[in-house]
């Protein structure tokens, strides 16, 4: 009896859309959902997963983060933080981790601890590289700059995830 129930909560957690961490691209095997960043300046964004499918976006800049969240053979359903997005081809995205600063003068700290030294402030929609990430902070850099920022005040990394 508890195998039937456990199935019927399995597939109405599956029917209702949301990722479970088990969940593999059928292509490259890699976790889905996760992040990547546009490798090139320009990355026309179309509405199905070929050269004959209509662009509906052009993301328009470099290194900005995207959460993959589909495959299909040589292209990512990708989108931004603002949930803009389509398919891409896989070779303009790159593994490279960036993110961007959701609050306006952001403090870059020092270290991982809201009273450290503020090295910098950064404006609302700066994109920094992502050097790592611990339960609740992200070790960043931008424009020269490194230093840490708490996870809830940038897009680009699941409130949940370890970046080595």
């Amino acid at each position: 009896m508890k195998s039937v129930v456990l199935g019927a909560v399995v597939a109405v957690f599956l029917a209702s859309g949301i990722a479970t961490a088990q969940d593999r691209g059928p292509v490259t095997n890699l976790p889905l959902p996760r992040y990547v960043s546009l490798k090139a300046s320009e990355g026309n964004v179309r509405r199905g997963p070929s050269l004959t499918h209509r662009i509906d976006w052009v993301f328009t800049r470099k290194d900005v983060p995207l959460e993959i969240t589909a495959e299909h053979g040589h292209w990512r359903r990708v989108r931004d933080r603002d949930g803009v997005g389509g398919w891409i081809h896989y070779s303009l995205l790159s593994g490279a981790r960036t993110a961007i600063v959701e609050h306006d003068m952001m403090e870059l700290l020092s270290q991982p601890a809201e009273k450290s030294m503020i090295v910098a402030r950064l404006e609302l929609g700066v994109i920094a590289r992502v050097i790592e990430c611990d339960a609740t902070w992200c070790r960043l850099s931008a424009a020269g700059y490194k230093g840490w920022a708490p996870k809830a005040r940038i897009w680009g990394v699941e409130q949940d995830e370890i970046v080595d």
